[in-house]
């Protein structure tokens, strides 16, 4: 769909639409404006010849079907709102790079909260392409995990010439990271945290500060004088305090898991769990706590100890317990368009079908809280279809239109 072309009908297709009580329906989606305009169910029609039957299933005049609206027949294809990868490093990790195009870990401080991640990402990075050839228009970029707290992450479109055309919302969270990764970056340089407790101790810390400059700047609306100097860390630990995003806690073990909560708990803010590679351990708490998590990567060898039990049952156990479920490549730990895959082996290990497709589509986009944009193909959301022949979690699956804002940006 050219910027010219302002209507388009994607006809007789099999629908799953992921919103409503029907998972899967044969019928047609309509786009107006880069938004979806109607979805509606209806036995197959001939698009060219019976136009005003068409029309009256979507709810819309007949006139709707002016000489400037392109139909797309679908017949025997599957229409998906396009996928999410929850988190991943696409943009900041480019990989055909070494040094120069690793932009994902300041490994400088163990605290850098004033980090964005929209700030080193390349549009041009070839992942971009690689994303959107799989499916996927949409992902949570996030600084990487080197860092007890890395910096803000954003959720982007995969399609744009520069980041500011990308961004549906940013900041879309704060990394954080417990485990192996920061205590084992700065123990090597004999620095704090060297140990688990050392790192929760800077977590728990940096919220306790930020704690204190929001009093101070509480104090400078009454008495300008005692107005705290400009801190662009604080004023986003100061975001995730007021729960305006949540924090997004790299954790693989149950007790790194655990620690992240116990955290949350006691500073009251939305919580994230990203990787949660034992979540499939302690599935009823997780549930109880009301956290999401985003899983993976497990298209991956066990490549450090901390992940000695990943299974791809994790996802399913977790999904079935009541715990709200996303799955993530981590590219470029997994590659990108990957994640179907990835889904696919959830649901060989388990996982309901309709759930696996949820935590790629509207439970990825309600993590991200990007729900009233996209996740769903609903009248109102961005026109982020993809049209697939095949299922669209079969090996051999191929998404043959790729639409973002209602433009086929598949090959671009």
């Amino acid at each position: 769909m050219n910027k010219e072309q302002k209507r388009m009908c994607l006809a007789n297709g099999r629908i799953m639409p992921m919103a409503g009580n029907d998972f899967r329906f044969t019928g047609s989606v309509f786009i107006e404006n880069g938004k979806i305009l109607a979805v509606g169910a209806h036995p197959l029609l001939d698009p060219d010849q019976e136009q005003a039957a068409l029309a009256a299933a979507l709810g819309l005049e007949a006139e709707i079907f002016g000489a400037d609206t392109i139909l797309l027949d679908c017949i025997g294809q599957s229409i998906l709102p396009g996928f999410i990868d929850a988190h991943c490093h696409v943009g900041i990790g480019e990989e055909i790079f070494q040094y120069e195009g690793d932009d994902v870990n300041e490994m400088t401080d163990p605290l850098t909260p004033e980090l964005r991640a929209i700030d080193g990402v390349n549009p041009e990075d070839e992942a971009f392409r690689d994303a959107r050839r799989g499916g996927i228009t949409a992902l949570f970029v996030c600084p990487g995990s080197a860092n007890v707290i890395g910096g803000t992450g954003a959720v982007l479109k995969t399609a744009g010439r520069v980041v500011e055309e990308m961004i549906l919302r940013e900041p879309a969270g704060l990394k954080a990271a417990l485990g192996e990764n920061p205590k084992t970056v700065y123990g090597e340089q004999k620095k704090l945290p060297s140990t688990r407790m050392g790192t929760a101790a800077l977590l728990r810390q940096a919220f306790a500060d930020a704690q204190t400059y929001q009093d101070k700047l509480r104090q400078g609306q009454k008495d300008a004088e005692k107005l705290p100097e400009r801190d662009l860390g604080m004023e986003n630990l100061l975001l995730v305090l007021e729960k305006k995003m949540p924090l997004r806690a790299h954790a693989h073990r149950a007790d790194d898991i655990m620690t992240a909560i116990r955290i949350a708990r006691e500073f009251d803010f939305d919580l994230v769990i990203e990787h949660c590679t034992d979540g499939h351990k302690i599935a009823d708490i997780l549930a109880e706590a009301g956290y999401p998590a985003v899983v993976g990567p497990s298209l991956v060898n066990r490549c450090k100890p901390e992940v000695k039990d990943k299974t791809f049952r994790t996802p399913g156990v977790l999904a079935a317990a009541g715990v709200r479920v996303a799955l993530m490549t981590d590219h470029g730990v997994t590659p990108v368009e990957q994640l179907p895959l990835c889904a696919a082996l959830a649901v060989k290990n388990g996982m309901e079908y309709e759930s696996a497709l949820r935590a790629l589509t509207i439970d990825a986009a309600r993590i991200l809280g990007v729900e009233d944009r996209i996740g769903s193909l609903e009248p109102g959301k961005d026109a982020d279809i993809v049209v697939w022949h095949g299922e669209p979690l079969s090996l051999t699956a191929e998404a043959v239109r790729v639409f973002i804002n209602g433009r086929d940006v598949k090959d671009e």
